[in-house]
């Protein structure tokens, strides 16, 4: 039926679920918007992750090249006895291949002199040796430097004094014709100390002055000490990357910079952040910037000298893809909502039909129910066996009419007692009991087989308990359906005590025949013995006779043992050797196991 004042809260109802579903995806929509730019910055942070490694892979080929270089000179130089005009041939040689990777000079610190050989731009020279010349001569004296390549600090420095470099130092020992350095070192074999002299800025440069992030983002690199090696600002490089941003705009924080560069990059972490620049691409004031960072380890025998690659570039790189994306994702919205309003609309207006078709649907479904409840009932009312259901404490909440029968009891003396207090013993009751605590522990059905005693007279039941289920399976109580089987404990007695009449005929006619066979065993063993005195101990006669003889009286233990396990003897409780009762059972079985080949340990 169509009631005006239930349409009209069914009517609020829709309206509010359209608002409340409005709002849900507004909400929705925002913050889909804001996990869209999460998502796009990280990924536009970890493509800048992959150049930070990049670069930092190539600094760190272009060391090893300079150092197997360097290995390569060395060994050329300590293979023979070095002469000037072929010191200068092989410096010579060497210094275009190297030339290109950042290298300044070539220097030869000759040990056993004063001299130090020079090969750069301007070709090849001798020169006093210098402060710095003697300092390498020293660590190429100490015990772990004798087959190593040191690789110095960066110096900011005027070089050759023409212009400021950042010069970095490359070295390694030079020793005399020896199967190895360290028997060179024995002897006392240093030759000289092998010199690269590079340029820093000008090492990393090659690399990362190409690294472009988006359209406007690039690379910069600063050594363990937080100076900038390369910058595409010039006037930042060789000077501290901690102070020279502050320099340029006092008015702008770099704590979240400098944090990263402190904690995380002069430590040789890789990663990536944001934080807040003063400038970039000639615009200048606070401008949010991505950036990502892999360390260049500089010195496989230093673990704490890092350089660090970074990577950066300003926010407004990704939201162009980010506002394409949010477009796309608004009109998304506003078909939804629009959908949304439609739907509102539309199931208002059907509601009348529906509000018609749904009273007479419940009236037919609930005499449906109705029915199969009657049927339930009448099933579970007529079943021979007994039905109930228990909580899980034990107490019965239902029971059938045939349990009311067998129980001979009526329904309000029942339902709500305790199974233990219901014609059962202690033992019956604990059975019960922890079947129905078993079943709500585990879930799975429990069968029990226990007495009952009604009026003095015994009766046995077989009980199978079930888990019963309210909504989202919580388990609500147990259903037990019991049946009734004493008839069958009773056949099952008969036959057993029928079974024992057999057994004691049987133990009867086992003795005797015992006793029969006793007699002519008697007579074998008389004459056995008597014919025994009647020839000599060591004859064959007497053998035979004291086998016949062995072989008689273990047929008379046989017998006797039999005549032992068939006697009828009064039932009674006392100790026993468990051993010899064992071994009298075998002797009685042994001839059986000989023949039948069984061997018994």
């Amino acid at each position: 039926r169509y009631v005006p004042r239930r349409f009209r809260a069914f009517r609020n109802f829709i309206l509010v679920i359209t608002a409340v579903l409005l709002g849900t995806v507004l909400v929705l929509g925002w913050l889909s918007s804001k996990k869209v730019r999460e998502v796009v910055t990280e990924d536009f942070n970890q493509q800048q992750l992959i150049l930070a490694r990049y670069a930092a892979k190539q600094i760190e080929n272009s060391l090893d090249i300079l150092r197997r270089d360097m290995v390569l000179l060395s060994h050329s130089l300590s293979a023979q006895h070095v002469d000037e005009p072929a010191l200068r041939r092989i410096m010579l040689a060497a210094f275009p291949g190297i030339r290109d990777q950042g290298t300044l000079a070539i220097r030869y610190v000759n040990a056993r002199g004063r001299a130090t050989h020079v090969v750069d731009g301007r070709g090849y020279r001798t020169m006093p040796q210098s402060f710095w010349d003697r300092e390498h001569l020293g660590r190429s004296g100490l015990k772990q430097n004798r087959d190593a390549v040191m690789v110095g600090d960066v110096v900011h420095t005027l070089y050759e004094d023409t212009a400021e470099r950042l010069i970095m130092d490359m070295a390694r020992p030079v020793w005399t014709n020896a199967a190895s350095p360290s028997r060179a070192a024995k002897a006392g074999g240093l030759s000289g100390v092998l010199v690269f002299v590079l340029d820093a800025a000008l090492l990393v440069e090659k690399t990362t002055v190409a690294v472009l992030s988006g359209k406007t983002g690039y690379a910069w690199v600063i050594d363990h000490k937080g100076v900038f090696l390369y910058h595409p600002e010039r006037e930042f490089i060789g000077k501290n990357a901690f102070e020279v941003r502050k320099e340029k705009q006092p008015a702008i924080s770099f704590a979240k910079i400098n944090e990263i560069q402190k904690d995380l990059m002069l430590t040789g972490k890789e990663g990536a952040s944001a934080y807040i620049s003063g400038w970039h691409g000639g615009k200048e004031g606070r401008i949010k910037k991505l950036i990502a960072y892999s360390p260049v380890r500089l010195d496989p025998a230093a673990e704490r000298r890092f350089w660090s690659v970074a990577v950066v570039a300003p926010v407004s790189e990704v939201e162009d893809s980010i506002h394409a994306i949010q477009v796309r994702q608004f009109l998304l919205e506003g078909i939804m909502i629009l959908a949304i309003v439609l739907g509102g609309l539309i199931l208002i207006g059907a509601m009348l039909r529906w509000s018609s078709s749904l009273s007479a649907e419940v009236e037919e479904k609930t005499k449906e129910l109705r029915k199969s409840e009657r049927q339930y009932r009448s099933l579970i009312e007529n079943a021979n066996d007994i039905i109930f259901t228990a909580d899980r404490n034990g107490v019965i909440t239902s029971i059938n009419r045939a349990g009311l029968n067998f129980y001979r009891k009526s329904k309000d003396e029942i339902i709500g007692v305790n199974i233990g207090e219901i014609c059962f013993n202690e033992k019956s009751a604990l059975r019960q009991l922890t079947a129905i605590e078993e079943v709500f522990g585990t879930r799975n059905a429990r069968q029990i087989t226990y007495p009952v005693y009604i009026k003095g007279e015994e009766h046995w039941l077989s009980t199978s308990f079930n888990l019963l289920f309210e909504e989202r399976s919580v388990p609500s109580a147990v259903l037990g359906i019991s049946r009734d089987i004493s008839l069958i404990k009773r056949k099952e007695k008969e036959e057993q005590m029928h079974h024992a009449d057999k057994l004691a005929s049987m133990g009867t006619l086992a003795a005797g025949v015992a006793h029969e066979i006793n007699n002519p065993l008697a007579i074998i063993l008389g004459f056995a013995d008597m014919l025994m005195d009647r020839f000599k101990p060591d004859s064959e006669e007497y053998d035979i006779l004291k086998t016949m003889e062995k072989q008689g009286l273990n047929a008379k233990r046989v017998v006797e043992n039999l005549l032992s396990f068939a006697r009828y003897t009064e039932y009674r409780e006392e100790p026993v050797d468990v051993n010899q009762t064992i071994e009298t059972v075998l002797s009685i079985v042994r001839n059986t196991l000989q023949l039948n080949k069984v061997s018994l340990k």
